[in-house]
């Protein structure tokens, strides 16, 4: 079986930005994503209330190409008006050609 190296790139952030982060990734080049609602703590505190809004984690396999693009795309127009994370990790995937 052949293991093709990928990026797993997943951004943590505000579910208010769900759809326009994930209209994002799709332009940018992803071909699929996962996404979850998340909980956690983190620099700016725990959300302990409802009207705070909910979290969600979006992930996402593609290229370094693309996981590049993604992240100078929420450096440039999230990071300094919202609450989002985000992270790179290397993959190893069966089936790579689904990814890119």
């Amino acid at each position: 079986m052949e293991l093709v190296r990928l990026k797993l790139v997943t951004i943590v952030a505000e579910a208010v930005l769900e759809h326009r982060l994930v209209e994002e990734i799709k332009r940018l080049g992803a071909k699929g994503y996962t996404l979850v609602d998340a909980r956690g703590e983190g620099s700016r505190g725990l959300r302990t209330m409802d009207w705070e809004g909910k979290n969600i984690r979006l992930e996402t396999i593609v290229s370094e190409e693309v996981a590049l693009r993604i992240l100078a795309r929420l450096q440039e127009a999230y990071f300094p008006h919202y609450a989002v994370v985000a992270f790179v990790e290397n993959v190893e995937v069966v089936r790579g050609d689904k990814y890119v």
